[in-house]
């Protein structure tokens, strides 16, 4: 067989000479593209570095919070009122969730929301990031867990726990899904309670798993720990004493402030209707307000000590000075001023004791009244208390200028001013504290307040005895007595503004107000009640408040220790002394 050979130049193909352009032009094509790779490199690598590197960190790197434990609210015995508790929140990449059959059930029912909602948040594929629910409990997120769903994770978080619950909520306050306070002390010292979240930089792959931590970690650092002056048992007891005051006398609301007389430290604070501080669902302004600091109202009664003690202070009266109130009625550039009842001749003392209009009137109008203003203004109405928390209000009392005869007249027994409960309970420290009037506090302090003098010393103890005469035996408030402590107080009850005007009979609506102390001689407390449009029948302050007012104050002293001042015997009221209004 022979091989045959084979004679390229043979084929028309490789015969012909390739043009030495086309060999050229591949060869710089080729140098060309190598040149365009080796620039890239260097712009990527040299150039634009940092915002490739940043680029990288988007996709990859991610800094992580690491939230900070809140600081506990605590009551001046370390009772806790508010602490911070582990509670996960559930998020999922929808992209990524792949839901087995009944997974969807399990995963409803266990945070309580209907299977459609949760569908529904993950139906969004494009989403890298839904959260499902906010703060569950840790057993529920362990077993939402134990489901090994992909594409379901969950994020460390805290929620506050109120253990006193609706009886300390006005005081305490909450904070919103995202730990900040929202109301109360809560509010007030939130910077305080927040501490600082720390970071942690780490690299993340596709499914949100953290791989690798990048530099340091910057721990969190908790949040300061928050006494304040509140005992939570006084507290309770307060709070209970007020519902069952408010339910009674079927009052559309009322609020209870303890204070100490001698710190200025609030002991207690209440307000009902309340709520509770943790479960806030189809939570109303009527149980979220706390009337004794944000609401206002004319004092009525309650005021007349002050401009007593002004006449006393001034040397124009003396206790047994004697002023005739007959007939019981008393004009004032044509405005007649009337008490409940005829009492013809009384004491000054008398005129506290039974609190005569007409009396405390006839005081009132042998002073200027840029005397009487300045007296008021002292005692902290008409100005914004200062105190550790939101709201507050400052109450009304017009400049004396503006005064016409019948408004100096009505001012001096508590119509046409206003203030609130807890300006009207601060101002009695005038007369439990020698005469000054001291600063309150929410947080817990040992030291005696430093108070400024309003009147001298003697002048705040005949004031007191007069209270003590108002709350005894044919005074307005017997029924503020409690047994083994002297007491005093001085009760009011104030027609309710409707349009202009007050209403007129059988369409009239009432505040009634208690504020008193004890023991008498050397006060450790005040209290001071409120109770808005009591309906059941009753409605003067000495009938509604001042049992509030016994009670409370008969516990509060006990639980401080404070010995009784009075022999113990059996607990006798007489009728009370109706009031003028």
């Amino acid at each position: 067989m022979t091989r045959r050979g084979i004679q390229y130049t043979s084929s028309p193909l490789l015969a012909s000479r390739t043009p030495v352009w086309r060999s050229k032009f591949v060869v710089g094509a080729i140098a060309l593209g190598f040149t365009g790779l080796v620039a890239r490199a260097a712009y990527i690598q040299v150039y634009a570095n940092d915002f490739f590197q940043r680029q990288g960190e988007v996709r990859f790197a991610r800094t992580i919070d690491l939230p900070a434990d809140r600081g506990r609210i605590l009551d001046r015995n370390g009772l806790i009122l508010g602490s911070s508790v582990p509670a996960p929140s559930i998020w999922a990449i929808p992209e990524d969730v792949e839901l087995e059959k009944g997974q969807l059930a399990q995963l409803a029912k266990l945070l309580d929301m209907p299977a459609a909602d949760i569908a529904k948040k993950l139906q969004d594929e494009d989403k890298s990031f839904v959260w499902i629910k906010r703060q569950v409990n840790a057993d529920i997120a362990k077993k939402i867990a134990e489901l090994n769903i992909k594409g379901i994770y969950q994020r460390k978080e805290y929620k506050r726990q109120y253990p006193e619950g609706e009886a300390a909520a006005h005081i305490v306050g909450f904070t919103n899904v995202e730990d900040n306070g929202q109301e109360g002390v809560e509010l007030m010292f939130n910077k305080e309670l927040l501490g600082r979240p720390g970071m942690r930089h780490v690299i993340k792959d596709r499914l949100g798993r953290a791989v690798e931590d990048v530099g340091e970690m910057v721990p969190p650092v908790p949040g300061r720990d928050l006494q304040l002056s509140i005992d939570s048992k006084v507290q309770f007891f307060a709070y209970q004493k007020l519902r069952d005051a408010v339910v009674t006398n079927k009052a559309k609301a009322g609020s209870v402030v303890v204070l100490d007389a001698i710190t200025g430290e609030v002991l207690a604070l209440a307000n009902y209707p309340s709520y509770v501080p943790d479960k806030r669902h189809n939570l109303t302004g009527e149980q979220l307000r706390n009337r004794a600091l944000t609401d206002t109202f004319e004092p009525g009664s309650v005021m007349k000590p002050f401009t007593v003690g002004l006449a006393l202070e001034s040397g124009r009266a003396k206790p047994t000075t004697v002023i005739d109130t007959a007939p019981g009625s008393v004009t004032i550039t044509g405005a007649t001023i009337r008490d409940s009842h005829p009492h013809g001749a009384l004491t000054v003392e008398q005129v506290i004791q039974v609190s005569s209009n007409v009396g405390t009137t006839k005081l009132a109008m042998q002073m200027p009244a840029s005397e009487m203003w300045q007296t008021f203004s002292q005692a902290g109405f008409g100005q914004k208390p200062q105190i550790e928390f939101p709201g507050a209000v400052s109450g009304r009392l017009r400049p004396y200028k503006s005064w016409r005869p019948i408004e100096q007249a009505t001012i001096s027994y508590g119509y046409g001013m206003s203030a609130s409960l807890f300006q009207m309970v601060r101002s009695y420290t005038v007369f439990s504290h020698d005469g000054q009037i001291i600063p309150a506090t929410l947080l817990k302090t040992s030291q005696p307040a430093v108070g400024v003098p309003v009147f001298s010393e003697q002048t705040a103890a005949k004031v007191r005895h007069m209270l003590k005469m108002a709350a005894g035996p044919g005074g307005t408030a017997p029924k503020a007595q409690t047994i083994g402590y002297s007491v005093g107080g001085k009760s009011g009850t104030a027609y309710k503004q409707i349009g202009k005007g007050y209403g007129s009979d059988g369409n009239r609506k009432y505040r009634s107000w208690f504020v008193g102390m004890a023991p008498i001689e050397q006060p450790r407390i005040i209290v001071g009640v409120m109770l808005d449009e009591p309906s059941a029948g009753k409605y003067y302050g000495g009938e509604v408040a001042a049992p509030v007012f016994s009670e409370t104050v008969q516990q509060t002293l006990r639980m401080l220790g404070v010995q009784p001042d009075m022999a113990v015997q059996p607990h006798i009221v007489a009728d009370a002394v109706e009031e003028s209004f």
